[in-house]
């Protein structure tokens, strides 16, 4: 059954599983012990900081291996701020950040830097976001739901200049490279360059204020408290080495797979709208939006036809609701598909998956239909009546009256589903029609679109 969720977890490594399996008989014992067996696991434990720190761009002694990615997340911030609290208390972060880095910025004072609908940002709001009491600036290298690169070396210079650390959130992008710029403090996660997971990595560099929160501990420079799991430190760094050694070609091979999805899918599939960069952008990551469809019910239908692919639509979410990605971006947050191949990923197994799309897609809008829609005529305006109706139906019923106003006339929709605040207006950014704004009703919101075409 082809993965394509790489950038959720990748597949262990093989050179991970063999770290793995020959550090569980010589890695076992306590490394900061003196006697023989301690002596060969603080070996191992060096060797790794030192083949880590060489892929993070490092020194071995800037480096921490933590219990994950987002704990390495949430002890550089508070490190980091603690470090420089007669500064002030101010974080700069974008709104497309991982949740790690937002639910650490929600306990400070938090300036969100908004991104343009490629979900990129741009390097003068940052500049302009900073302030004299800004502590620390946060910036992933690459969005994990769509791809989109991040100008990192452009921010870490604006932020140098003023005196500010910047840290990357490299979850994404260290299995293909470095991070470029001029950067603070770096994070990353083994499980998503194919190591195992349950290792972290926080990089401090030196001359960087850091003040680790909470009970001193001697291991790991104190940033990490606990036992270190060295089998798993040893093959998160094997791995980290292996997957480095490959990039450069498996970049070329991924980036012609993705490019292959990003251009057929739109012909293949009707009212589809591919997000994301199309250039500044990992190699493995494709992202599309289906108008007309429930995210988690076409994710089944993919399963059963033999793929796994992902979501940030809202029908996928534990808390239901909408991916704060899309939503910062302005693009569908329904019928959202993530496609991220990992490291070996066949030409014909993404070849089959656009044999099998199509399908899957025509059979979600069968299945969901398209309800009757409550309208009522009011000269060159129409009521949509969608209330308790949850999205795509909403945008579905929109879809099906526009044309029953001349042009120039108004549908309002009315609606209290959360995502169509989202939704409506992508829908009328791809469908070329105006989105008037929002008013508010006895129940819910009216959604008002004009018709102009």
């Amino acid at each position: 059954m082809p993965y394509f969720d790489a950038a959720s977890g990748a597949p262990l490594h093989p050179v991970a599983r063999q770290a793995l399996l020959a550090a569980l008989d010589e890695g076992w014992a306590d490394p900061s012990r003196l006697y023989r067996e301690g002596r060969r696991a603080r070996l191992l434990l060096d060797a790794a900081r030192e083949a880590a720190a060489e892929a993070v761009g490092c020194r071995p002694d800037e480096l921490t291996f933590t219990s994950s990615g987002t704990r390495a997340v949430h002890t550089g911030i508070a490190g980091a701020l603690a470090g420089r609290r007669r500064v002030g208390r101010h974080l700069i972060v974008s709104a497309v950040e991982h949740s790690s880095v937002l639910h650490s910025a929600e306990l400070f004072e938090v300036t969100e830097v908004p991104v343009d609908r490629t979900g990129a940002v741009s390097p003068r709001s940052y500049g302009d976001a900073l302030r004299p009491d800004t502590a620390l600036a946060c910036l992933q290298s690459a969005n994990h739901e769509v791809g989109t690169v991040q100008p990192v070396a452009e921010v870490a210079a604006v932020c140098r200049e003023a005196g500010v650390p910047l840290l990357v959130d490299a979850a994404q992008s260290l299995g293909w490279g470095p991070v470029e710029g001029e950067w603070s403090l770096v994070t990353a996660s083994a499980h998503k360059w194919g190591g195992p997971s349950g290792v972290g990595l926080l990089a401090v560099r030196k001359g960087v204020r850091f003040s680790p929160q909470g009970p001193a501990d001697e291991r790991e420079s104190g940033r990490a408290p606990g036992f270190e799991n060295l089998p798993a430190i040893v093959a998160a760094a094997a791995s980290l080495r292996a997957v480095r050694a490959e990039a450069a070609q498996e970049a070329v091979r991924l980036r012609e797979l993705t490019a292959r999805i990003r251009s057929r899918v739109p012909w293949l599939v009707p009212d589809v709208d591919v997000v994301g960069d199309p250039e500044r952008r990992l190699p493995g990551i494709v992202t599309f939006s289906c108008l007309y469809v429930d995210g988690e019910t076409l994710l089944h239908e993919l399963d059963r036809a033999g793929f796994s692919v992902s979501s940030g639509s809202s029908c996928t979410s534990s808390t239901l609701t909408p991916s704060h990605v899309l939503k910062a971006m302005g693009v569908l947050s329904e019928g959202n598909v993530r496609v991220s191949l990992p490291f070996g990923a066949v030409s014909e197994e993404v070849d089959r998956f656009l044999e099998v799309l199509p399908t899957a897609v025509a059979s979600v809008r069968e299945k969901l239909g398209a309800p009757t829609p409550s309208a009522v005529a009011h000269e060159d305006s129409l009521v949509v009546d969608a209330l308790g109706k949850r999205c795509p139906i909403p945008v579905i019923e929109l879809a099906k009256v526009i044309g029953e106003v001349p042009v120039g006339g108004t549908v309002r929709v009315l609606s209290d589903d959360e995502a169509a605040r989202l939704d409506i207006p992508a829908w009328c950014e791809m469908r070329e029609q105006e989105y008037v704004g929002e008013e508010p009703a006895d129940q819910g919101s009216a959604y008002v679109v004009r018709r102009i075409s």
